[in-house]
C-alpha cells in the first residue's frame, strides 16, 4: 500500500492537534456532531502522531516541534488503559479531574505546535467522515 501524501498526513496531524486545543464544550460538540465516541480525539493524535518523524524528514514539520509532540503523546498515553475507561466519556471531558490535567498540557502544547506550524491555534475544527 502506497504512502498518502506528506501534505495529507500533516494535515491529519494539524487536524488532531486543533481537537485537541479545543476546550471541552467544543470538543463535546464535535463528538456528537461526527458521531464519534470520545477516545476518537486520543487516537487521531496517535494515528498522526506515529508519522510526525516522517513529516520532519520529509520538510513537512519543523524538528522544533517534536518534543511538544512527544510530551502529549505521554500525556494521552497515561490516560490509556482499561483501568482509566471511565475517562473517556463525553462527560468526563468536562468533569474528570485527568482530563482536566491533561487539557491543560496537551491543549497548551497543541496550541504552541499549531502556532508554530500554521501561525495561529485558532483553527476551524476537521470535518471527518465515519465510514460504519
Amino acid at each position: 500500500m502506497e504512502s498518502p501524501d506528506p501534505s495529507f498526513r500533516r494535515r491529519l496531524l494539524m487536524e488532531a492537534l486543533t481537537v485537541l486545543a479545543a476546550d471541552a464544550q467544543t470538543q463535546v460538540t464535535w463528538l456528537v456532531r461526527h458521531a464519534v465516541m470520545t477516545d476518537e480525539i486520543a487516537l487521531d493524535f496517535d494515528h498522526s502522531f506515529r508519522m510526525a518523524e516522517t513529516l520532519v524528514a520529509e520538510g513537512q514539520l519543523a524538528r522544533g516541534v517534536m518534543a511538544d509532540l512527544q510530551e502529549i503523546d505521554v500525556i494521552l498515553s497515561g490516560m490509556s488503559g482499561g483501568e482509566n475507561a471511565d475517562r473517556w466519556t463525553r462527560d468526563a471531558l468536562s468533569t474528570d479531574e485527568g482530563w482536566a490535567l491533561a487539557r491543560r498540557l496537551a491543549r497548551r502544547l497543541a496550541r504552541r505546535v499549531l502556532v508554530a506550524e500554521l501561525g495561529d491555534w485558532q483553527q476551524p475544527l476537521p470535518e471527518i467522515s465515519v465510514i460504519r
